[in-house]
């Protein structure tokens, strides 16, 4: 405290010596401009009375000097004296007013003012009189002036103690003690303390508001509930969520196993030699008296696959035609659904674009659909002369991912080249007639298919069970279109499919099966397609023939990874599974589902098959490791293959 207190009397000491010094300043500032006013002032008020005294001497002395001369007589009388004296005052109160003296002053005896006084002369006679002068009036006169006192300026003079002055004396003046610190400071915390409570509280009651409003259940009306219930946004919301979770809850694992008691041989029953059913999908709202016409897997999602549907004859308000998109992940419906205005016979993904899918129709028409639009096509080829006007039977997409065409073929004999983005007409229509047929010369394609790595020369089946070979382009020894001098006969009902050997790492390209109705499967070798063609007719026979069959087969395919497995099936309902390796004539699995089987189709892992019923149910069965390769299968399959062209 002594130490503050000393402070404080060093300020204020030193406060009151800059008050001093200011005061010695401004009295030293002012003192010239007083003296210089007082100076002015006496000067003004000389200059003025010298004036006034000349101008009233003048006149003074004009009229005495009539009145001497008038009256002759000598002396001076007191009564005329006191007359000029009079008129002195008057003159002199009228050059004051002229002149604008505020106040006019009487002329005294002892002034200058006496001087002018009249003489008045005695008569002659010795007789005196008193003769006066005629009183002048004075004439006075208004005069309105403004007088402006302008100060000098004055001269300021800085220095470092005239900028800190006020400073210093204004934070001097501001000066707290301990007491007023502290309570301040105590206000100010007790201030925030209670802004930081009031948010707390605000805080909490929003919670507490906002928890209230989760737990009011708000009931809606009936109307409210069937337009929301009807309205298509929801059906897309609900059904895509739904979908998602039925995937995730889709999951094969035994998650009460023990591993303490699991013996080595559980382990190893995880994949055998078994063709065992894995999935059924079908649904009453899309499949109910429909019939799977063709099946296709994604080449991009390996658990996606094709499903195309005709007609439903107890429904004639429904679709003709579906194409439903199942997914082995959601067992109880399909991932996406698309409809046609006639019965689809054949669906394909694109390879090179996995959201697109295309079909076939019994109208003849191409469709087009994509996952990302609705269900309905988003291109489809117009019902005109240009395209197909009979049942589209075979669609193939070839090409590079640049440049790719897809190529149908119907049951008109045409057979057309397609543009992806451009369906409104074929880029190129190939006729394909036969002249040794009896009535007509249209060949009836009912199933097709290109060779590994070949897009200029394709294989077809014929409604008369022959197949021929086609050429989309002129080459050396053969024209383009159909080839009917090389004709592989062997089958006497239509041919239903056509499937070459997929690539491999030997060299079994040339192979392919056809399957008829005449209840039996061949096997074939193509002919080069380079190689000129026959000058005349002549039927190349199969390699081998399979007669193991009860009813029509209607569909086999090649697996694609094992070079001598294939699988086929039939009117019987029987899937089964060869492998020439093992058996020629008998297949090594079979597996019956009780009803025709039309299609099936490999995935691409080669480890399911996917099989299509006339009641609409597609059938996922797992291959296990049947169709996983050894290491010796390619040389062993070369080793058959080269006995049966014996």
């Amino acid at each position: 405290m002594d130490h503050r207190r000393e402070e404080l009397e060093k300020k204020r000491a030193k406060l009151a010596e800059l008050r001093r010094q200011r005061e010695e300043r401004k009295r030293t500032v002012m003192q010239p401009r007083e003296q210089q006013s007082s100076a002015s002032s006496r000067i003004d008020s000389q200059d003025i009375n010298d004036l006034v005294n000349s101008l009233v001497g003048d006149r003074a002395r004009s009229p005495s000097s009539q009145l001497s001369t008038a009256s002759g007589t000598p002396g001076l009388s007191r009564e005329a004296s006191g007359v000029g004296r009079d008129r002195s005052i008057s003159s002199a109160t009228s050059i004051g007013t002229q002149i604008g003296s505020p106040v006019p002053r009487a002329a005294t005896p002892g002034s200058s003012g006496a001087a002018g006084a009249v003489a008045v002369a005695g008569s002659g006679g010795g007789g005196s009189s008193v003769a006066a002068a005629p009183r002048a009036l004075p004439e006075f006169k208004t005069t309105e002036m403004t007088i402006f006192d302008f100060p000098p300026k004055e001269k300021i003079v800085y220095n470092k103690e005239v900028q800190t002055a006020e400073s210093v004396d204004a934070a001097d003046t501001g000066l707290l003690t301990e007491e007023e610190i502290g309570r301040r400071v105590k206000e100010i915390r007790d201030k925030d303390e209670k802004i930081r409570a009031a948010k707390e509280e605000e805080r909490v009651r929003r919670e507490a508001e906002a928890k209230a409003k989760e737990s009011e259940t708000k009931r809606l009306t009936d109307d409210q509930r069937v337009r929301i219930l009807e309205s298509g946004d929801f059906a897309s919301f609900v059904g895509q969520k739904s979908r998602i979770m039925e995937r995730a809850i889709d999951e094969d694992y035994d998650f009460m196993v023990d591993y303490t008691l699991a013996s080595a041989k559980d382990a190893e029953d995880g994949g055998g030699e078994k063709l065992e059913l894995k999935l059924a999908f079908h649904d009453d709202k899309v499949s109910r008296n429909r019939s799977v016409m063709d099946l296709a897997w994604s080449g991009r999602f390996p658990e996606l696959v094709a499903a195309a549907y005709n007609r439903n004859p107890m429904a004639p308000n429904d679709p003709d035609g579906i194409v439903a998109i199942w997914n082995t992940h959601l067992r109880e419906r399909p991932e996406f659904v698309f409809y046609a205005p006639s019965d689809v016979l054949r669906v394909s993904f694109s390879e090179f674009n996995p959201n697109i899918i295309v079909g076939g129709a019994y109208s003849g028409q191409i469709l087009l659909w994509d996952t990302r639009s609705k269900a309905h096509p988003v291109l489809k080829t117009p019902l005109t002369a240009n395209g197909h006007t009979h049942p589209v039977y075979s669609l193939k997409v070839v090409g590079s991912t640049n440049a790719h065409q897809l190529i149908s073929a119907s049951t008109d004999g045409l057979v057309c080249s397609w543009q992806l983005d451009m369906l409104a007409q074929p880029q190129e229509v190939i006729e394909l007639a036969h002249p040794a047929h009896l009535r007509t010369d249209e060949v009836s394609v009912t199933c097709a298919d290109f060779a590994d790595n070949e897009t200029a020369a394709f294989i077809v089946g014929t409604a008369e069970g022959v197949a021929y070979q086609v050429n989309r382009y002129d080459r050396a020894g053969s024209k383009a279109g159909l080839n009917g001098f090389d004709a592989y006969r062997a089958h006497t009902a239509p041919i239903n499919s056509l499937n070459f050997h997929p690539p491999s790492s030997s060299d079994f390209s040339d192979l392919f099966l056809t399957t008829s109705s005449d209840w039996t499967m061949r096997l074939w070798r193509a002919r080069p397609a380079a190689k000129p063609a026959s000058t005349v007719p002549s039927d190349i026979s199969p390699l081998h023939s399979f007669d193991a069959f009860e009813d029509y087969v209607y569909d086999a395919r090649w697996s694609p990874v094992h070079p001598s497995v294939f699988a086929s099936v039939d009117g019987t309902g029987r899937l089964s599974l060869w492998n020439l390796n093992q058996d020629l004539e008998l297949p090594v699995q079979t597996a019956a589902s009780g009803r025709s089987l039309n299609k099936l189709a490999w995935d691409r892992p080669g480890r399911q098959i996917a099989a299509g019923g006339v009641d609409g149910t597609v059938y996922i069965y797992d291959v296990g490791d049947l169709s996983t390769p050894r290491a010796d299968d390619h040389s062993r399959f070369a080793h058959v293959v080269g006995e049966l062209s014996k």
